[in-house]
Parts: C-alpha cells; structure tokens; sequence
C-alpha cells in the first residue's frame, strides 16, 4: 500500500511523504518497501523499489519480487475504505521508532 504524510513541508523528499507498505498476512505485519524511483503515465503507474517493481492500473497490480522473480497479482483498492484491522496495523507501523 501506498501511504501519503500530509504533515510535511512542501519540497520533502518523495521517500519521506510516501511510505510503501506490503501486508504480510501471514504474520499480520507491515514490511517497508525501500524506495528506489517512479514512474507515471496516464494509465500506468510504476514504483521500484530494493525489494522488487510494483505495476498499477486503477484497478489491478503486479509486483515482481526482486530475489527470486516471484509475481504476485493483486487488486488495487485506491476508492475502497480500510477494514478497521489494516487501519489498527498502519497506524502501529508509524508508531514504530525510525
């Protein structure tokens, strides 16, 4: 997931406003994507990162994992809420010291 920090003064370093969180559900826990660069296009947008590429559309993704060249396929959930658990577990993200 893609998190914006709207608390930062303009002209902040990009890797700082955004943070890039992957879920892992097997342990409940929030995993940093190191961000690298970016990409945009009228319907692609792009990100690297240390971890592997990440691929969206409005409505789906494809990240491809950098070490061993997996693929996960995923949905993009820009328009949709939270669940109140993701919500709890970002927040404990950010609560977390740097």
């Amino acid at each position: 997931m893609e998190v914006k920090r709207t608390d930062l003064p303009e002209g902040t370093d990009i890797a700082q406003v955004y943070h890039w969180l992957y879920l892992d559900k097997l342990t409940s826990s929030m995993v940093k994507l190191w961000f690298r660069s970016m990409d945009s296009s009228a319907e692609i947008e792009e990100r690297f990162f240390e971890q592997g590429y990440l691929k969206f559309s409005n409505t789906e993704a494809t990240f491809i994992e950098k070490y061993n060249s997996s693929q996960h396929k995923l949905m993009n959930y820009t328009h949709h809420p939270l669940s109140k658990d993701t919500h709890h577990l970002i927040e404990d993200y950010f609560k977390q010291p740097s």
